[in-house]
């Protein structure tokens, strides 16, 4: 049975935990999921189960299909790319913000969520590397006041996250994206908004570089389909796996 804190909110730790183990692999494209055997893994009724597999349902990484059952979808490279698109947008014009103010306390402490980086790497923990990842966009957005922003972001990019996982530490070495938050924080310090706003789009384009990559090895894992018109740049690298 899976620990939950009962004095908070039960479906949100049953989701949270199932969003973990969908985007870590533990729960693999088209293994079921049941409301009752979730239900017991959590020691809950069988209600705070079911919103939990709703909002994965909301999130894309979860299909239910009629007299068939609950399944956990394949990666999509389409909504894979659609989450970096709606990314890019966002977090330029954040980073574009930030310059305005390169001096702010909430940037300084950007620094030292690289350097938990690095250590992360040198220990090989992909899981808090990425945890630290989310911290640093997390922080850049907190440091403008656009915490808002950065919830929208998380509720879309759920397909991305399974594919930033399954990169690590391959297809996008760790050393990169760590060089990469360094590039992006330089140019905000130098207050340097065009620079910085190009260190974003280079660190965010990197998840469809890897695609070609990944889909190579894990081919049971992602769709077949074709990526949206806004990833056309990429259409010809992609097109040898049979997209």
């Amino acid at each position: 049975m899976l620990k939950i804190d009962e004095r908070g909110a039960v479906a949100p730790q049953i989701y949270a935990a199932l969003r973990q183990a969908i985007i870590t692999m533990a729960l693999k494209p088209g293994q079921p999921l049941s409301e009752k055997e979730i239900a017991a893994n959590f020691g809950s009724s069988r209600q705070p189960a079911r919103e939990a597999v709703i909002k994965l349902v909301e999130a894309g990484l979860v299909r239910v299909l009629p007299q068939r059952g609950t399944y956990v979808v394949k990666v999509s490279p389409r909504q894979v790319a659609d989450a970096r698109f709606v990314r890019e947008a966002v977090e330029v014009a954040i980073a574009r913000h930030c310059c305005l103010s390169p001096d702010a306390p909430a940037l300084r402490d950007l620094a030292r969520v690289i350097a938990r980086q690095e250590e992360a790497a040198a220990a090989n923990d992909h899981a808090g590397f990425l945890a630290l990842d989310e911290a640093f966009h997390k922080g850049l957005a907190e440091a403008v006041g656009c915490s808002e922003a950065w919830r929208v972001i998380e509720m879309g990019k759920a397909q991305m996250d399974r594919v930033r996982y399954l990169s690590l530490p391959e297809a996008s070495p760790m050393t990169l994206l760590i060089d990469q938050h360094r590039d992006i924080l330089a140019a905000i310090r130098r207050g340097d908004a065009d620079e910085a706003a190009a260190a974003v789009r280079v660190h965010l384009r990197e998840i469809l570089l890897s695609l070609p990559r990944l889909a190579k090895a894990f081919p049971d894992l992602f769709e077949n389909e074709e990526l949206p018109g806004h990833a056309a740049d990429l259409q010809p690298g992609l097109r040898g796996i049979g997209w």
